[in-house]
């Protein structure tokens, strides 16, 4: 079924209870064969929307469609023709690696040699384990295989749910670079994730926080709109800095951002200005620099408009 777009979400909302407002009026387009992440904390209601596409849960209000079906009224296609990866590992711990891909190959009515070469990086690095219990692997092996049972049938649309939250640096790298190789495939990818560095390795970003898209453009682009002056600070007294800086009467904002605090300022400022006014609260240890902007301040940005 032919769409102009692989997913296209139009008001979409969802409530928890009387409290909880997960998705409130979410509007998104995703072109075939992109590589689209869902960029935002824990609790922004990136799972939430997984769910509603991958017609796990109904919205109550809006729509949405996934490769032209409609997430309500065609969810047995959508089903048969998307990949869903959630983020916790939901695959059968006491079947080995090759009996959970065997299982969700026969689900879905395909063999693992049948669609071997779309899994073939990945499965390739588990086969000396396909005997091992899933539950005993590695957590970036359990993430390897999640990914190559999500794949077996060759989906149109792939959905990662968190995909690298709780492994290694080095899985995260190899994790990125499949996804990287599937696109070039013409596989369309919708991945969510907290770490506003993996952000940089998606084609667009749609930043969401409290239910709401709060931006959606390149990476290149949400950085660029950053216009405040920015330096990047620390003394040898870190939570008194922040205090510090925030009463400083040309600050737009200050929080902390790695071993330093990202100090944006309303206009140019001289950096020695700031030293001595931390000299003047009596920092010690002060360190100033220019701080290259990143997603995250730009993320920072957003919400304080919000």
């Amino acid at each position: 079924m032919s769409n102009q777009f692989a997913i296209d979400i139009q008001g979409v909302s969802k409530r928890y209870g009387k409290d909880v407002q997960a998705l409130d009026e979410v509007s998104l387009q995703v072109r075939p064969g992109e590589l689209f992440g869902l960029i935002g904390p824990d609790g922004a209601g990136k799972t939430t929307l997984i769910r509603i596409l991958a017609t796990l849960l109904l919205a109550d209000e809006g729509q949405a469609t996934v490769d032209g079906w409609d997430v309500r009224k065609d969810y047995k296609q959508i089903r048969r023709n998307v990949g869903y990866m959630p983020g916790r590992f939901s695959l059968y711990q006491d079947l080995s690696v090759e009996e959970n891909l065997t299982f969700f190959a026969t689900i879905f009515g395909t063999t693992i040699r049948e669609n071997y070469d779309l899994i073939r990086d990945i499965y390739g690095q588990l086969e000396p384990f396909r005997t091992r219990k899933a539950g005993k692997l590695s957590g970036g092996m359990k993430q390897k295989l999640a990914l190559s049972c999500a794949l077996i049938h060759k989906p149109s649309v792939l959905f990662l749910d968190e995909p690298t939250t709780g492994v290694d640096a080095v899985s995260r790298h190899e994790f990125w670079e499949m996804l990287q190789r599937l696109r070039q495939k013409g596989i369309t990818i919708l991945v969510s994730t907290p770490y506003m560095d993996e952000a940089s390795l998606c084609e667009r970003v749609a930043l969401i926080q409290k239910g709401r898209i709060l931006s959606i453009d390149t990476p290149a682009n949400i950085v660029g709109s950053f216009d405040k002056p920015l330096l990047a600070i620390r003394t040898d007294d870190m939570y008194r800095l922040i205090n510090d800086l925030r009463q400083f009467e040309s600050t737009h904002s200050a929080y902390p951002f790695g071993d330093y605090v990202h100090l944006a300022l309303d206009g140019p400022i001289w950096a020695e200005a700031v030293h001595a006014y931390l000299v003047g609260k009596e920092h010690t240890g002060i360190e100033i620099k220019p701080a290259e902007v990143t997603i995250e301040d730009s993320f920072m940005e957003l919400m304080s408009k919000e």
